[in-house]
């Protein structure tokens, strides 16, 4: 195991990125069995296939799925009823590989060759209007894909969040900015006011 790589245990990964695994995708899950903190029966989207795998790759005994993690999803993908649908966003801010596109108050719909159809959207929308299609097994492209559609998604989060952090010390400089400059100005006045006095 000392040899292998985040790369290989994570090309081994089904790249639905359901967080059924307890992890926020399949790169995170990967790097959690690299580091021996996850165990190889978590993914049950992968199955006894992908576990099998696993413990061949990491040389870990080929326990079974844990049943606490769910069932296994079976090939799908979301469809919006885009005549429901109210252009809330909130099924674009869960889709980790950014397969729905769509506005605020705008229609939505779903890019049906990028859904991995994790089912994450669902319970995320607040008038039910997305449904899962069976669909058919994700080729080795597909899953590359999407492997390279939720890193993108992970790589613009991080942007947005260090921007958001940024604007953040930069409105917190310009705040203490402004407080110290009210500040002098209340001294400066008060000193004007007590040199105008009778004395």
């Amino acid at each position: 195991m000392a040899d292998t790589s985040v790369e290989q245990i994570d090309a081994l990964l089904p790249q639905i990125h359901c967080g059924q695994c307890g992890y926020d995708g399949c790169r995170p899950y990967a790097e959690a069995l690299k580091s021996g903190t996850a165990d190889i029966n978590q993914c049950p989207p992968g199955g006894e296939t992908t576990r099998d795998a696993l413990a061949g790759l990491l040389d870990r005994p080929a326990r079974p799925i844990d049943p606490e993690r769910g069932h296994a999803i079976p090939p799908q993908i979301a469809r919006i009823d885009e005549s429901a649908c109210i252009g809330c966003v909130k099924c674009l801010r869960v889709c980790p590989v950014d397969a729905i596109i769509g506005a605020a108050k705008q229609m939505h719909t779903v890019i049906a060759e990028d859904c991995t159809g994790c089912e994450l959207c669902q319970p995320a929308c607040p008038v039910d209007c997305i449904s899962m299609e069976p669909a058919g097994a994700m080729t080795a492209g597909e899953r590359a894909r999407a492997r390279s559609h939720f890193q993108r998604r992970q790589q613009r989060l991080q942007r947005q969040a260090a921007a958001r952090q940024q604007r953040r010390a930069a409105a917190s400089r310009a705040d203490k900015q402004r407080a110290i400059a009210a500040a002098v100005a209340r001294n400066r006045a008060r000193r004007g006011q007590s040199g105008h006095q009778p004395g």
